[in-house]
């Protein structure tokens, strides 16, 4: 099954976990769209959401592909831009 007919409103859900991944898979597990996993998943949560992300997108590689790519280039792109920022400081 792809991810627009497993989800109810995944737009919704796709712009939230791109833009706000920690604030979207908290509000998912609570609602209970989402389970947690072991130490290895709350360490990405903490340290890299837009890589778990990515990581939970690729259970539909083979219905969605193009959902995958794209999760991977915001992952790879917002991790680094986060981590930019935070080197530099915010307001610099």
């Amino acid at each position: 099954m792809d991810f627009l007919a497993q989800h109810d409103h995944a737009w919704l859900l796709l712009i939230g976990l791109a833009l706000f991944p920690r604030l979207t898979t908290a509000a998912m597990m609570l609602w209970g769209g989402l389970v947690s996993g072991g130490l290895l998943w709350w360490l990405g949560w903490f340290l890299a959401p837009h890589l778990l992300v990515a990581f939970l997108s690729l259970p539909y590689w083979h219905s969605d592909p193009l959902l995958v790519i794209v999760a991977w280039i915001f992952a790879l792109c917002g991790t680094g831009g986060e981590a930019e920022t935070a080197r530099r400081g915010f307001w610099r």
